[in-house]
C-alpha cells in the first residue's frame, strides 16, 4: 500500500516568503521583515532614504520577498498628511523597481508614538529613546505586526 502524505494549508492565498514593511521618511527609512511563513515581524534596519532602493534590491536577491507594506501617513481625520507628498514618489519608484512584488499601503498613524512608548517600556536608556533610527525601525515593526494581526483576523 503506498504511503500518502497530505499537507494542511491554513491559508492557500499566502505565498511563502517575507513581507517587508517600510516606514518611509525624508531622511531615514525604517524597515521590518517577517519570517518566511509570515508569522512574526522583526526589526530589520534603518537606512538613509537615498539608499533604500539599493538596499531592497540587494535584500530581494538574497531572500524571497512576496510583498511590500508601506506606511501611509494620515491625519486624525483620515486625510493624507503633508508627509504623503514625499511618500507617494517613493511608492511609485518602488513599484517601478520591483514590478513583480505587490505594494500595499497601510495607515501608519500612531506608530511613531507607539514605538517611543515601546522603547521606553523596554527600559532603554534616555539616549536610546531619542535615537530616531531606532524609532523608525520599531515603527516599521509595529506597522508590520499590526498588518499581520489584521490579516490573521481576516483568515478566521
Amino acid at each position: 500500500m503506498p504511503f500518502l502524505l497530505t499537507l494542511q494549508i491554513k491559508n492557500p492565498k499566502v505565498l511563502i516568503g517575507r513581507i517587508i514593511a517600510i516606514d518611509y521618511g525624508q531622511k531615514r527609512v525604517g524597515l521590518a521583515v517577517t519570517d518566511p511563513e509570515q508569522i512574526i515581524a522583526t526589526s530589520l534596519t534603518t537606512v538613509r532614504a537615498m539608499d533604500v532602493i539599493p538596499f531592497l534590491k540587494d535584500y530581494v536577491k538574497k531572500e524571497p520577498v512576496v510583498k511590500f507594506i508601506v506606511g501611509e501617513p494620515r491625519q486624525m481625520n483620515y486625510q493624507l498628511s503633508e508627509a504623503a507628498k514625499f511618500t507617494e514618489p517613493f511608492v511609485r519608484q518602488l513599484i517601478r523597481e520591483f514590478p513583480e512584488i505587490p505594494v500595499e499601503r497601510v495607515d501608519e498613524r500612531f506608530t511613531s508614538k507607539m514605538a517611543v512608548d515601546t522603547i521606553r517600556e523596554s527600559g532603554a536608556k534616555k539616549k536610546d529613546r531619542r535615537n530616531k533610527s531606532l524609532i523608525d525601525t520599531v515603527s516599521a515593526t509595529i506597522l508590520l505586526q499590526s498588518y499581520l494581526s489584521q490579516q490573521q483576523g481576516n483568515v478566521r
